[in-house]
């Protein structure tokens, strides 16, 4: 009994030691896959009505190539602390971040949550995560 405990323990702290460093988890914001997404947007009575804010934080060339539909802005993550008003959200609003594979949009949410943002989530696997499930884009230039 008390070896099944300290393993459990030590199971805890190699878990917590991980997401402590682990470059995946260096990111304090939390994730959602893309199912999660096209579910909650297929849920919403409609893409103004769903409850987030959709931010698209690729280029503007990437962003023309077509985005994800419900994307509320396209702000580039580089300049997302200096513009991020122009997302419309208060700081208790749900944002959900993409870029095209994650790492961008796990910087921009970062910065989100550094200026007082509650609620930032990024999408895992990002655009090529919603590209790999087959789900369908919108025209970009928003």
């Amino acid at each position: 009994m008390k070896l099944r405990r300290l393993s459990f323990i030590g199971v805890l702290v190699i878990v917590a030691a991980g997401m402590a460093i682990g470059p995946a988890s260096a990111s304090r914001v939390r994730q959602l896959s893309a199912q999660e997404v096209k579910s909650a947007l297929d849920k919403a009575p409609s893409f103004r009505e769903k409850g987030f804010f959709l931010v698209d934080v690729r280029t503007v060339e990437e962003h023309d190539t077509g985005a994800i539909p419900g994307t509320d802005v396209n702000i580039e993550y580089r300049v997302i602390a200096k513009r991020h008003k122009e997302i419309g959200a208060s700081l208790d609003d749900h944002i959900v971040v993409y870029c095209q594979s994650g790492k961008r949009s796990n910087i921009a949410a970062d910065t989100l949550t550094e200026l007082g943002y509650k609620n930032v989530y990024n999408i895992r696997g990002s655009m090529n995560a919603w590209l790999q499930a087959g789900y369908p884009l919108a025209g970009g230039r928003r």
